[in-house]
């Protein structure tokens, strides 16, 4: 498990993120503080392996906090600012997220963390290897629907469907409505398990049954494949898939 604290004076973004840790299967929360002094005495004297914190603070900015920490952990800066996301890579920080903070894009975040702490160990707690962990955190997604974030396991993606500014995660069930575009839909999705056939439509590898030049068959559904992406998915196929 991934050790965290979260640091921010605003009382709803310290509760969103709250919540979110605690939906995250792979996070535990250690500590959340209000007050970036307390905050830095805290990380002084315990070990944090991730630390969500809110850069423009009274006291002690997000910037400063850090750099007074004298064996910082991994950092993902959070603000309502966009001008200072420079400023954060510059310190090396895992991820910077724009609030109010989406939970699909705060799980990137701390996937990227994961990666970054998994390099450095090689072995995670339960005795299996960065590879394995890695493949366990990705084997679901979560999807804002309306108000919901419904959770969608990876192997129940049959394809997903994009129509205007909306897309459908398509399952043997159902179909999940979201408002997003393709192209983060294919940023959320593992690039060996799924393929975009076309302007409209990615596909998951594992459910397709057939293929000709032009189509797509899968669970009783013909996906047409797009002129441009044509070549490609060939190219694909025949590295085998």
């Amino acid at each position: 498990m991934i050790r965290c604290v979260v640091v921010d004076d605003e009382p709803m973004a310290l509760e969103v993120l709250e919540d979110y840790i605690r939906m995250a299967p792979n996070l535990t929360l250690q500590q959340s503080f209000s007050n970036s002094l307390e905050a830095l005495a805290y990380l002084q004297s315990n070990e944090v392996d991730l630390l969500f914190l809110d850069i423009n603070m009274p006291d002690l900015s997000g910037i400063q906090l850090l750099k007074a920490v004298s064996k910082p952990p991994l950092v993902v800066f959070t603000t309502a600012y966009s001008e200072y996301a420079v400023k954060s890579y510059e310190l090396d920080a895992v991820d910077y997220l724009l609030k109010p903070i989406e939970f699909d894009r705060f799980m990137k975040a701390v996937n990227k963390a994961a990666e970054q702490l998994q390099s450095k160990s090689g072995v995670v707690a339960n005795g299996a290897t960065a590879k394995d962990e890695a493949s366990v955190a990705k084997d679901y997604i979560f999807i804002k629907s309306g108000y919901q974030l419904i959770k969608i396991k990876l192997d129940a993606i049959l394809y997903v469907e994009a129509d205007k500014n909306y897309v459908s995660f398509v399952t043997p069930e159902k179909k999940i409505l979201a408002l997003m575009p393709l192209s983060e839909v294919m940023q959320m999705l593992p690039p060996e398990a799924f393929y975009r056939i076309h302007k409209s439509y990615i596909v998951a590898l594992q459910h397709i049954e057939a293929i000709d030049r032009q189509h797509v068959n899968l669970h009783k559904q013909q996906l047409p494949i797009g002129k441009t992406y044509v070549a490609d998915f060939f190219k694909l196929l025949n590295q085998g898939i």
